[in-house]
């Protein structure tokens, strides 16, 4: 199902650009964009150049001391390479980033770096050989947009911290659209503090952290948001996440809400490329601090999503203290699919989280559900589920391109059959569908639609 997209247009923005006017053919950016100044950023650059297309910047640093609110910033493919931090490491434990993003955009007129249409660059963070915690991005800023790059290579050089990050993100009200995050020895993106932010459409895949403290595979999770208090309003949207060797989505120690929507996660858990166990391996871990009891925790919201074929749960509450919601998800051959493993005042293991409109089937079914909230799911009905309910049960082709807006590749696995036993068998929360009653999971199928809205079944 897509929820929410807006579908930008290709339009025609004259600007001017040191001097000289230009016509810019791109992508409509977000609010009123049209007022800003549009440049360019090339390998083959020369900071000293105009910014303009024909003389195009060489880096992003020297971009973002040039722009202001509402500009837009493209980026022309190839691989920009980084060989050092921007500033030294003042200890084996310190944090140091490559590139600094700290200057910001306003409401409705952000800071655009963008990938040129139909361009690839890829920020390349590999060669980086400084010898603490390392950052490929830091955005400390707000109001900015990121959309269309590949991060790739964040290291660690040493076995004394957990993680590195390809993206680091503490600032408020960013997007991070349609990138791709890989082969990073930590998460590929991490929200670390700040409200508002979206990441939309995005895909992290094949991180592995070799010389982690706690273990080799024990903190490269594709997507992490551990927000601190006072932050709301975050939300994964269309993401995928597959082959990293700890968590596809892991939202523990985030004390701010945090919303994973329309998004996929599988075979996480393992070395990338094969089947050999490697860290935690959940598709969606939920929340939890650290297997203790807090006062303050908040409730997390994961809807219609798929997790399939990772070494450990597909959705899992991870000692949380509060009841998350899990609305219109679907959960295929994890062990277990859902677990519910909740944490109570006293410290005592408890199920915890409302459940609804989901779909167990494969594998272990589920785990620690004595206490939870529970109803209209797959396991309710008292049916069998055979594979012929489902248009496939394939588990190949979920990493295909993705549609030409950077939307979910159209795909009918673990689509519901025409003759499902789990159409029309869910209960009203909120969320748009098609029929008499919202079908069990994360795939409405397409019929007459309630209430005048649509759901998408991309």
């Amino acid at each position: 199902m897509r929820l929410s997209r807006v579908v930008k247009p290709v339009v025609l923005v004259s600007t001017v650009v040191a001097g000289l006017t230009a016509l810019v053919v791109g992508p409509a950016a977000v609010g009123s964009a049209a007022a800003g100044r549009v440049y360019y950023v090339s390998p083959t650059g020369i900071d000293s150049a105009a910014g303009t297309q024909a003389a195009p910047w060489a880096t992003i640093a020297h971009a973002q001391s040039v722009v202001q609110a509402g500009d837009t910033v493209y980026f022309r493919g190839g691989a920009y390479n980084y060989t050092h931090s921007a500033s030294s490491c003042r200890s084996q434990t310190d944090r140091v980033d490559a590139i600094t993003l700290n200057k910001g955009g306003s409401a409705g007129n952000p800071i655009r770096y963008m990938a040129y249409p139909g361009e690839r660059p890829i920020f390349d963070f590999s060669r980086v050989r400084d010898n603490c915690r390392i950052k490929g991005f830091d955005v400390t800023g707000s109001w900015i947009h990121l959309k269309g790059l590949e991060v790739t290579g964040a290291p660690q050089n040493n076995n004394l911290n957990h993680e590195s990050w390809g993206i680091w993100v503490s600032g408020s009200n960013n997007t991070f659209e349609q990138l791709d995050l890989h082969h990073n020895m930590g998460p590929g993106l991490f929200l670390q503090d700040g409200g508002g932010n979206l990441v939309l459409d995005s895909d992290s895949h094949d991180n592995y952290d070799p010389h982690t403290s706690n273990g080799a595979g024990e903190s490269a999770d594709g997507f992490g948001a551990h927000i601190s208090a006072n932050h709301p309003g975050n939300v994964f949207r269309g993401c995928r996440a597959w082959w990293n060797s700890d968590d596809g989505f892991d939202l523990i120690n985030a004390f701010s809400p945090v919303t994973i929507e329309n998004s996929w996660a599988w075979l996480n858990g393992y070395l990338p490329g094969t089947t050999t166990a490697s860290g935690n391996g959940n598709g969606f871990k939920a929340g939890g601090y650290g297997g203790k009891y807090v006062s303050n925790g908040v409730k997390h919201t994961v809807r219609s999503s798929v997790a399939f074929n990772n070494r450990s749960s597909g959705f899992y509450a991870n000692h949380h203290t509060v009841a998350d919601d899990f609305f219109n998800n679907t959960a295929y051959s994890n062990h277990p699919d859902f677990n519910m493993l909740g944490i109570s005042s006293s410290g005592a293991a408890i199920g915890l989280g409302k459940l609804r409109n989901n779909i167990a089937y494969g594998g272990t079914l589920l785990s620690n559900m004595t206490g939870t909230n529970a109803a209209n799911n797959s396991w309710d009905l008292g049916v069998t589920l055979p594979n012929a309910g489902f248009q496939s049960v394939s588990t190949s082709g979920w990493d295909a391109p993705r549609q030409s807006d950077g939307g979910l590749p159209v795909l009918p696995h673990l689509h519901l059959a025409p003759n499902s036993a789990l159409i029309d068998k869910g209960v009203d929360v909120g969320l748009p569908y098609s029929g008499a009653a919202p079908d069990l999971g994360a795939f409405e199928s397409p019929g007459r639609v309630a209430g005048g809205s649509s759901r998408h079944s991309g």
